[in-house]
């Protein structure tokens, strides 16, 4: 069994600033841990460290049995890799390298063939190609063949062969997400670092996934701020928070409890520190006052320098880390009684017909398997319905591809649709820094000199990222950016595709918050059982193509 041992590993980010220092804590064989914490704090930078896609310059990193990665990224792929590319970018790195040689060989033997079957050339290739097949063999990759058909076959109903060299960007985010999971989890591989492994799952998926990790054996450290996968699955926690980290060696239940007592033991220690701190100096000084007319005392005045001198040495001990303040003001504004009005509305290949009418200031949420046509009803929505008027041009600036439906959907009065990705797709923005896209403003956004935009991102807790490229932030710090714009925008209907993915705690429950205050209506694509439980209205895409209203959230149906 693999095992993975961290200790006292700090990283330096590339601007100097300190990220977090004395991490340490052990994934045991076989044992589950979550890494938690705010935000930015540092949780997939460790993850990439143990992984050793960073160097770890202060500390070290020892792990022992085979590593398999799932990075953030899987769930977002655009690009035009393939399944057999993503298949082997999981694999174990000696079957990775065999099967590129192979892909490589394979495509020059075909190149050399097509100019002389018979060429020497052509001979050399084919040699080339055979001992690429060997080592392939030799290394396991008829075992993995079998492997990614089986998995193929669970995750697409498709064999291996068809499957291989289908673009991963035709298969939805949970598609991807759980054609790696399966892979690694059914994978040769001891040791498995997942990062937000449950982000794209619909919520049959995360019960999935809830169970595959309490039944395995491989010993998995991963990032999740899905509170009910965390509770269910979590053997210890690693909370990464304040520049460092510290352990609860229970579960997540009582993760919560143990930090706060956690907090009122520093907030003790500190206090006595001071206290002691404050005792010695006022010794000190009475000695120094002594000892300038009784030389006596400079033999005592000296002792009380040396132990004041080493108290301040060893130092206090760690203050607790503040608390999140994150504050959203998202303020809307009214619009017609009726927000949004479906009739006979059908989206291409995903529903049948359906009617819906939306009111003023509900709270939607929009419930139901991947692939049933949630995010393209969202989309619709949010490019203005089927025949757009100017009133209700979107509020966001973000380029939306059309929906392809029958019927109508048409927007109320006063309505300006603003829309989160799930996705973060917003390329416009990856290079300009916070203050920079604040500055600018755009055509629904005025813009804001730099004190304003960096008391704006204070109230979002991102001050410190204000002069930080927006493609070089965390998921959850993108997610609140996009957040923040969207208040900023005027937007009197808000269409948000799963926004608590990349969210943490403190930031959850500062969106929803935000959004009991928002004055207008709320439309929001979720699996996130917890957030669902402040919405009021519930709309099920089945998989039969049915749309329908539920009075409660209803999460078994595929």
């Amino acid at each position: 069994m693999g095992y993975v041992d961290v200790a006292a590993v700090g990283h330096i980010l590339p601007d100097g600033r300190e990220l977090f220092a004395e991490v340490s804590f052990r994934v045991g064989e076989g044992a589950k841990v979550a890494l938690v914490g705010p935000n930015g704090a540092g949780k997939t930078t460790l993850l990439r460290m143990v992984a050793g896609d960073l160097p770890v310059k202060t500390g070290a990193v020892a792990r022992s049995g085979g590593l398999g990665v799932m990075r953030q990224f899987i769930g977002m792929i655009g690009d035009e890799s393939t399944l057999a590319d993503l298949a082997l970018s999981l694999a174990p790195p000696a079957l990775r390298d065999a099967g590129h040689r192979l892909a490589e060989t394979e495509a020059a033997m075909r190149a050399a063939e097509v100019r002389g079957k018979y060429s020497s050339a052509a001979g050399k290739a084919q040699l080339a190609y055979a001992d690429a097949l060997a080592a392939w063999g030799e290394t396991g990759g008829y075992d993995a063949e079998v492997l990614f058909d089986t998995v193929a076959t669970i995750v697409l109903d498709l064999p291996w062969d068809a499957a291989r060299e289908r673009p991963v960007r035709t298969l939805s985010g949970g598609q991807q997400k759980r054609f790696a999971l399966e892979l690694l989890l059914r994978g040769p591989d001891e040791v498995l670092l997942l990062d937000e492994p449950d982000n794209f799952l619909d919520v049959p998926g995360k019960r999935w996934l809830e169970a595959r990790l309490r039944e395995s054996g491989k010993s998995v450290l991963y990032v999740s701020h899905d509170r009910e996968l965390l509770a269910q699955t979590a053997d210890r926690v690693v909370a990464v928070e304040g520049g460092s980290a510290w352990v609860h060696p229970g579960g997540f239940a009582s993760w919560h409890e143990a930090r706060v007592a956690r907090h009122a033991r520093l907030d003790e220690l500190r206090r006595r520190w001071d206290e002691e701190h404050q005792k010695l100096r006022e010794l000190m000084l009475m000695y120094k006052q002594k000892a300038a007319y009784n030389d006596g005392m400079a033999s005592r005045y000296q002792a009380a320098q040396t132990r004041l001198r080493k108290f301040e040495e060893a130092g206090p001990p760690p203050v607790p880390p503040k608390d999140q303040d994150i504050r959203m003001r998202l303020t809307g504004g009214r619009t017609g009684k009726r927000a949004v009005i479906a009739e006979q509305l059908e989206l291409d290949g995903l529903t049948y017909p359906f009617d819906l009418e939306l009111w003023y200031g509900d709270r939607v949420a929009v419930l139901g398997a991947n692939g049933t046509g949630k995010s393209h009803f969202l989309r619709l929505l949010a490019r203005g319905g089927t025949d757009p008027d100017p009133a209700n041009i979107p509020v966001d600036g973000a380029k939306l591809a059309p929906v392809t439906h029958g019927g109508v959907v048409r927007l109320g009065a006063r309505v300006r649709p603003g829309h989160f990705s799930q996705t973060h797709d917003r390329p416009e923005l990856m290079e300009k820094t916070l203050v920079e896209i604040l500055w600018r403003g755009d055509e629904h956004r005025a813009g804001m000199d730099r004190h304003a935009a960096m008391a704006a991102l204070s109230r979002y807790e991102l001050a410190g990222q204000g002069d930080q490229r927006f493609g070089t932030l965390s998921g959850g710090q993108q997610a609140r950016f996009l957040v923040l714009l969207l208040e900023l925008s005027g937007a009197t209907l808000l269409l948000l595709d799963e926004p608590t993915d990349n969210l943490d705690l403190a930031s959850a429950e500062a969106l929803e918050a935000g959004l009991a205050a928002f004055a207008g209506t709320v439309v929001a694509v979720t699996h996130d059982r917890w957030f669902t439980r402040s919405f009021d209205r519930f709309v099920l895409f089945r998989g039969d193509g049915e749309v329908v209203e539920t009075p409660e959230p209803v999460w078994d149906v595929r």
